[in-house]
């Protein structure tokens, strides 16, 4: 009997230790222990009219060089039909009277019937994508320097075919500039249409301006955005939107910099300029690239607006691209740089009574926008970026004191450029310095901890442009693979761990046309017709959607998972929502399980969301499969206070608890 119950026992002792063995190690979430508060700045975007983003991306235009600015006055433009000679389209120049929109085309016909003599115009990248059952508002400017002309407009696609049709004659014969417009429905779909203009009868007409916008904008704005696009940025719930770039604040040299006093008042005063990425790579060449500016800084505030967003504008310090030309202004001649500024500054946030703030009131925004925060330059380094960002500094604080200013910290996070401009403009008691990383997937898991041993009671941290670059011969949106979106997923929880020192962070560059891109990889994919949201959008999203207002420790063994066995871990407390939640990434090529155990929580609900999104490494997004790579919803129950989770393969989870 004695060696029965021995046998036993050891049996039992067996179980007991496979048992224990068996079990997931225990992640400690203590939602009491706050590791800082999280700014509803945390996670926002970033904006820049690169990769067609602005003219024939969110800026709802169908017409490519509606005014006849670009080099080629008549790029876009084809004239059509029999009964047009030499001489009877020519492109004129106001020249002095008037700087920004000078030039106007000028149609002299002779008798013709509709179809014999006509223009063409192509749209962007890929032609004009036109719905079936859309109304089109059509629109230009005209001076008639001798009446009989009708005009019939039309949107054919590539076999001619009309989708939609309408007529115009003009009506004002006083010889001054008058506007006109035009609306029809298309009852056909086209994703490469082009737009006709046939001219009937006899005349001399002056023409400029000439426009086609959809109705189905952004909240139905006339001549607005294109929603679908601006609907995937407010569906992230952004905390801020940093406009208008990037690369294009500075210029190929200072005459082409964005100068945002340009950009604001009617959209026929707003001076064109060449796109710098019109000429950036030799193996993009993107000629017909230029900014029109109808998409301004009054519509990038009104966007902020919109979504709920903290309007975050970049503005050029007197330097232009040092990649570039790496022109600068003169010390001695920066004050007009300052002073937009200052101007900004008022335009943005002054009343009705001072000069700038009357402008936008006079644009109908007669409620100051609030702006808290404004950026002095875009990766610029070295000593003569810290001598004008001291000079921006001292006038700006002078006067708005309240202003949280942005300083760039260069275009690396790990140079000596980077780290000098991390000293001196710590010594300046800088606000917030912005650190950009453009860098493998293997550098975001590698330093995931990088801010675990910032300085929390110095300079706050923008992380201002970041994305993961794969290696290899992908190109464009072939670039946007899940590895490198589970790689930022993993470096984002060391953003969200470190809250208290890194206030505001986005993924850039936001848009591509998938016809006219330069850069890539990018957030938001689009053509005519269609978009979708890549991987790391759908990352972006989680965390942007779900930042908590105050983090919480999440710790296994007293550590925080920053790699450990490939794992990634972060969780924050949301006190209005009354939620917790904590994220995971598992970068290992298999399943992981773990426990997370809920601490300093009183009460906690039987179930909790999970979110999960994996994929092997090289899945991707795509035009035609939107949907490939996208979060999955579960519910999980809970056994008390704990949840045992299990990670797949290379897969970023979420899990979200209410509590009461």
């Amino acid at each position: 009997m004695k060696y029965k119950s021995n046998l036993i026992a050891l049996l039992m002792a067996g179980t007991f230790f496979s048992a224990a063995a068996q079990q997931p190690e225990v992640i400690v979430v203590n939602a009491a222990k706050s590791e800082g508060k999280v700014s509803p700045t945390m996670w926002g975007v970033f904006f820049e009219d690169i990769n067609m983003g602005a003219d024939g991306g969110i800026y709802a235009e169908m017409v490519k060089n509606r005014s006849f600015e670009f080099l080629k006055p008549l790029m876009g433009w084809s004239v059509q039909g029999k009964k047009i000679g030499e001489g009877d389209l020519l492109i004129l120049n106001r020249q002095g009277a008037n700087l920004a929109n000078p030039r106007f085309l000028r149609a002299a016909i002779k008798g013709a019937a509709k179809g014999e003599a006509g223009m063409s115009n192509e749209g962007f990248k890929g032609g004009m994508g036109v719905k079936k059952g859309l109304k089109y508002d059509f629109s230009l400017m005209y001076r008639q320097q001798s009446p009989g002309i009708t005009l019939h407009v039309e949107l054919v696609d590539g076999q001619n075919k009309v989708l939609a049709a309408g007529s115009l004659k003009p009506a004002d014969a006083s010889g001054e500039w008058k506007s006109q417009e035009l609306s029809f429905i298309a009852d056909a779909t086209a994703a490469k249409a082009r737009m006709n203009i046939w001219f009937e009868g006899s005349g001399v007409l002056d023409m400029d301006m000439i426009s086609l916008f959809p109705t189905d904008t952004w909240k139905g704005r006339k001549k607005g955005m294109r929603a679908d696009m601006i609907q995937m940025l407010a569906d992230m719930k952004p905390g801020f939107i940093r406009f208008p770039g990037g690369c294009i604040v500075e210029g190929i040299d200072l005459a082409n910099r964005y100068q945002w006093k340009k950009t604001i008042g009617p959209i026929e005063e707003r001076q064109l300029i060449v796109n710098r990425w019109n000429v950036e790579f030799e193996h993009r060449p993107s000629p017909d690239y230029f900014q029109t500016f109808g998409l301004g800084f009054f519509e990038y505030f009104q966007l902020a607006e919109d979504i709920g967003a903290e309007a975050l504008p970049i503005l050029n310090c007197g330097m232009a691209c040092q990649f570039n030309t790496a022109e600068v202004v003169p010390l001695d001649q920066l004050d007009p740089y300052i002073q937009d500024a200052l101007d900004l500054i008022e335009f943005a946030n002054g009343d009705a009574s001072t000069e700038w703030g009357k402008v936008r009131a006079g644009m109908g925004h007669a409620e100051p926008f609030n702006m808290k925060y404004l950026g002095v330059g875009n990766e610029n380094w070295g000593p003569q970026y810290i001598e004008r960002a001291k000079a921006f500094q001292q006038a700006i604080k002078a006067k708005y004191p309240a202003i949280n200013l942005i300083f760039s910290s260069g275009t690396g996070p790990d140079n000596d450029e980077f780290r000098y401009l991390d000293k001196e403009l710590r010594s300046m008691k800088a606000d917030i310095i912005d650190e950009h990383y453009y860098r493998s997937p293997e550098w975001f898991l590698k330093n995931a901890a990088r801010y675990d041993n910032y300085d929390r009671q110095g300079a706050k941290i923008f992380a201002g442009e970041y994305a993961a670059h794969i290696k290899g011969n992908a190109i464009g949106s072939n670039r946007n693979i899940w590895q490198a979106a589970l790689a930022e997923a993993a470096f984002m929880t060391g953003l969200e761990r470190n809250a208290a020192v890194v206030n505001m962070a986005s993924y850039a560059p936001l848009f591509a046309n998938t016809e006219g891109w330069q850069w890539a990889p990018d957030l938001i994919w689009v053509d005519n017709m269609n978009i979708y949201g890549t991987p790391n959008y759908y990352v972006q999203k989680l965390f942007s959607t779900n930042k908590g207002t105050q983090v919480s420790t999440a710790l296994l063994d007293g550590k925080a998972l920053s790699g450990q066995d490939g794992l990634y871990v972060s969780a924050v407390l949301d006190e209005l929502k009354k939620e917790v939640i904590v994220k995971l990434v598992n970068t290992n090529e298999t399943e992981r399980t773990k426990q997370v155990n809920f601490e300093g929580i009183k009460k906690l609900a039987a179930s909790g969301k999970l979110t999960t999104v994996k994929g092997d490494l090289t899945d991707q997004n795509s035009i035609e499969k939107p949907s490939n790579i996208v979060p999955a919803e579960s519910m999980l129950k809970l056994k008390g206070k704990n949840a045992v989770i299990k990670m797949p393969a290379n897969s970023f989870v979420m899990l979200k608890v209410s509590y009461k």
